[in-house]
C-alpha cells in the first residue's frame, strides 16, 4: 500500500479568513463592518487565497519527501495477520458413521446491535469418526500389563491401579479404533472404592498415544470423581492419535495415569474400580482463522496496455494456506499467472503480478521507455478483453479477531447431526495493519539490513516482516546448546521463535500454546532463506522450554484468607516465572537465565497477606512428560532455553 502523505498545514481558505477577521477585532477594534461588500474583507481574501496556495505547497514537502523516499527503498505497511484459536463442533447424538466438517466451514461470534459478528473459518478437513470400548487394560508401574475385559464383561469390579495405588500406575482403555482430534465420552460405572481422593482434584492424567509417546489428552468434565461413583469423562484427544497395540491388540489406546500428588492434594489409599464401560465419539476439533474464503471472484477486464492495476473487492487480503494466484483467460482456459515482489527481474514473456496485501491492488507489469527510444516491457500484458480473476483469496484480520473463550457458537454453515460449536480457548495471533507512523520508525531499519539476513538483529527485524504476531524473536548461533564443542550446525544460524500465548485467570500458559504453527514457521524460513548468506545454515524452532516446579509453604497475616492467598501466591509464581511477560523487567523471562530459590522467595514476600515465607524448594520439569528432577536451590537453563512454569504448589500454613 503507498504511503499516505501527511499535510504540514491542514488550514484551508474559510479558517485562514476567519482568523484573520478575529486578528482584526483585536487589533483594530473599531473596524466593525465584516461584511463581504467590505473591501478590507476583500483584501483578507484575497491574501487567504494566496497563504492558501502557499499551505498547498508547503504540504508536498519534508514529510511527504521522507515517506515518497519510504516508497522507493521499498518500505510496505505490514498487512493485518488473522488471528487463530481451535473450534470444537459437539455432535447432537453419537452417530454410526463418520460426521464430516469440510474445510472452509464458517462459524462467527453472536451478531449485536452495535458490533458485526466475527466470522472464523475452519482450515482442513474435519472427520468425527465412530468409535466403541473394546479392551480394558490395568498396567501397574511396576509391573506387566493384565487385560481386564473379560472380568469387564462379566460385571466384576475391575480394579484400576494396583492394590496400593503407586504414581506411574495405568488404566489403559482400548478404543476400537484411532479418533485423532475428536472427543470422546467414556461412560463408566464406579463404586466408591477410590479411598483417600479428593474427588474435585483426583491425581489422574489421561493420555493419548501418538505413535511415539503419551500425548496429554484435555479432560472436558469428569463426573466420576476419580473413579468413584458413576458418571461421564469427556476428552479431547490430540490429532496425533494413532492406532497402537497393547497385550497384543491393536486400537486407539487412551490411558490414565496416575501421578504424584501435590502438597495439598490427597492421594488414594485403596485402589478405585470400574464395573461397567462403553466410549463413543460426541464431536471434533479443527483449527480455524479470523478469515473468510472469497473464491474465483472477477477483477475485471484487461485493456491490452501494460500496468494494468485492479483492486480485490475485499481488502485486505491476509496469508493463507494456498498461495494468492491471479488467472487470465486465454483461449478455452484460464492460465496462471506468478506472484512477484517487484518486477525488476521480469521480461516481456513472464506471466508476472504484484499484490499489495492491505489495499488488494493487483498490479502488472509496466513499460518503461529505454534510453534509446525503445519501449521495455516489465512483465507480460494480458491479451485485450481478457477476463482476470482471483482464483480464492483469505479476507479478514486484525485485533478484532482475538476473540474470548466461547465467543464463537454461531454455526454459519449447515451440517447436518452438528449441534453446537464452541472455540475452548480464546484466539490468538491477530494483528492490526501497520501504521504510517511504524513505518516512519522502520525505514531506517531496512536501509540498514537492506533485505539482507547479516548479523543477529538483521534475522530478526526480517523475521517480524512475515510473522508480526509473534511474542519473541531471538537470533543466536546453531552450535551445540550450551556446550563448547563444534557440530555440524556449527557456524550456523538458529532463530527462536515465540508465538503470543495468553493466560487464564491465574497466570499459567499451556505448553501447547508456546509451540508457534508450523505454518508460521515455514513461512519465517523461506523469508530469510532468500536474504541470508549463501552457505549460512539457517534452522527456525521454538526455543527450549526448561519446565520448573516451586513447592512453597508460607504463613498467612493477620486476617488473610487461606484460599485467596494461595490463589495470589500461585498467581505470582506463575507471572513471573513467565516466557512472554515474566523476569525482573516484565518482559518475559531472558534466554539462558538461571532460576534461583532467592527470586521465589522475593516473589511470594511481596503478595499482599504474606507474613512468611518459611520453605522454598524448586523442582526441574519437562513439561512434555511431567517428569520431574531433583529438588535444587538453583536451575541453570540451557543459553537457547526459557522457563516454564509447570504445576506450581503452595501450602499456606495456620500461624
Amino acid at each position: 500500500m503507498t504511503l499516505p502523505s501527511p499535510d504540514l498545514d491542514d488550514r484551508r481558505f474559510q479558517q485562514l479568513v476567519d482568523e484573520a477577521k478575529r486578528l482584526v477585532q483585536q487589533r483594530c477594534p473599531e473596524w466593525t463592518d465584516h461584511n463581504v461588500s467590505d473591501p478590507g474583507v476583500t483584501l483578507i481574501e484575497a491574501f487567504a487565497t494566496m497563504v492558501d496556495q502557499l499551505v498547498y505547497r508547503l504540504n508536498r514537502v519534508p514529510d511527504k519527501n521522507y515517506l515518497a523516499f519510504l516508497n522507493l527503498i521499498g518500505v510496505r505497511l505490514y498487512p493485518p495477520t488473522a488471528a487463530r484459536t481451535e473450534t470444537t463442533f459437539w455432535l447432537s447424538a453419537p452417530q454410526p458413521d463418520t460426521v464430516r466438517v469440510a474445510a472452509g466451514t464458517e462459524v462467527a461470534t453472536v451478531r449485536t446491535e452495535t458490533e458485526e459478528a466475527v466470522v472464523f473459518t475452519t482450515g482442513r478437513d474435519l472427520s468425527v469418526l465412530p468409535c466403541t470400548l473394546s479392551r480394558l487394560v490395568a498396567w501397574p508401574a511396576s509391573g506387566t500389563a493384565a487385560d481386564r475385559s473379560q472380568e469387564l464383561a462379566l460385571g466384576r469390579d475391575v480394579p484400576c491401579f494396583s492394590p496400593t495405588p503407586t504414581p506411574g500406575d495405568s488404566l489403559c482403555v482400548g478404543l476400537s479404533r484411532p479418533v485423532p482430534g475428536c472427543a470422546v465420552v467414556l461412560r463408566l460405572d464406579c463404586r466408591v472404592d477410590g479411598v483417600g481422593v479428593d474427588p474435585r482434584r483426583p491425581p489422574l492424567v489421561w493420555e493419548a498415544w501418538d505413535g511415539a509417546a503419551w500425548a496429554e489428552c484435555e479432560v472436558e468434565k469428569d463426573d466420576t470423581g476419580g473413579f468413584n461413583k458413576a458418571g461421564e469423562i469427556i476428552l479431547h484427544v490430540p490429532a496425533t492419535h494413532t492406532a497402537s497395540v497393547v497385550t497384543g491388540h491393536s486400537g486407539g489406546w487412551l490411558r490414565c495415569r496416575l501421578v504424584e500428588a501435590a502438597v495439598d492434594q490427597p492421594a488414594y489409599v485403596a485402589s478405585p474400580t470400574v464395573r461397567r464401560a462403553s466410549a463413543f465419539t460426541i464431536g471434533g476439533t479443527v483449527e480455524a482463522a479470523h478469515a473468510e474464503t472469497v473464491v474465483e471472484e472477477v477483477l475485471g477486464l484487461s485493456e491490452g496496455v501494460p500496468g494494468q492495476g485492479f483492486r480485490v473487492a475485499r481488502p485486505p487480503v491476509v496469508a493463507g494456506e494456498e498461495a494468492f494466484v491471479v488467472e487470465v483467460a486465454e483461449g478455452h482456459g484460464w492460465v496462471e499467472w506468478i506472484r512477484v515482489d517487484d518486477f525488476a527481474h521480469s521480461t516481456a514473456y513472464d506471466r508476472h503480478f504484484t499484490l499489495d496485501p492491505n489495499s488488494g491492488q493487483v498490479d502488472f507489469g509496466p513499460a518503461v521507455r529505454e534510453q534509446d527510444g525503445t519501449l521495455r516491457l516489465y512483465g507480460a500484458v494480458p491479451p485485450k478483453g481478457a477476463p482476470v480473476r482471483v482464483r480464492s483469496y483469505r479476507t479478514g484480520g486484525g485485533r478484532r479477531g482475538n476473540v474470548a473463550r466461547g465467543a464463537l457458537r454461531v454455526l454459519r454453515s449447515s451440517l447436518p447431526f452438528v449441534a453446537r460449536v464452541e472455540n475452548r480457548r480464546p484466539a490468538l495471533g491477530g494483528v492490526d495493519g501497520e501504521t504510517v507512523e511504524n513505518a516512519r520508525v522502520r525505514g531506517p531499519m531496512t536501509l540498514r539490513t537492506l533485505h539482507r539476513a547479516v548479523v543477529p538483529r538483521d534475522y530478526e527485524l526480517l523475521a517480524r516482516e512475515v510473522a508480526p504476531d509473534a511474542a519473541r524473536v531471538a537470533c543466536v548461533p546453531a552450535g551445540p546448546a550450551g556446550t563448547g564443542e563444534p557440530s555440524e550446525q556449527a557456524g550456523g544460524v538458529r532463530l527462536l521463535v515465540v508465538p503470543a500465548g495468553r493466560d487464564d485467570e491465574q497466570g499459567r500458559i499451556r505448553f501447547q500454546e508456546l509451540i508457534p504453527p508450523r505454518d508460521t514457521l515455514a513461512m519465517i524460513a523461506a523469508h530469510l532463506d532468500e536474504r541470508r548468506p549463501i552457505g549460512t545454515r539457517l534452522v527456525v524452532e521454538p526455543p527450549y522450554y526448561q519446565g520448573v516446579t516451586v513447592v512453597a509453604s508460607v504463613v498467612p497475616g493477620r486476617g488473610a484468607a487461606a484460599d485467596g492467598l494461595r490463589e495470589a501466591a500461585l498467581a505470582a509464581l506463575y507471572g513471573y516465572f513467565n516466557p512472554l511477560t515474566g523476569g525482573p523487567d516484565g518482559r518475559g523471562w531472558p534466554f539462558g537465565r538461571p532460576v534461583h530459590s532467592g527470586e521465589v522467595f522475593a516473589v511470594l514476600q511481596r503478595v499482599s497477606g504474606v507474613d512468611l515465607v518459611e520453605d522454598v524448594r524448586l523442582f526441574p520439569a519437562d513439561p512434555v512428560t511431567g517428569r520431574r528432577g531433583e529438588a535444587a536451590t538453583r536451575i541453570e537453563l540451557d543459553r537457547h532455553a526459557l522457563v516454564f512454569s509447570y504445576e506450581h504448589q503452595v501450602r499456606v500454613r495456620e500461624a
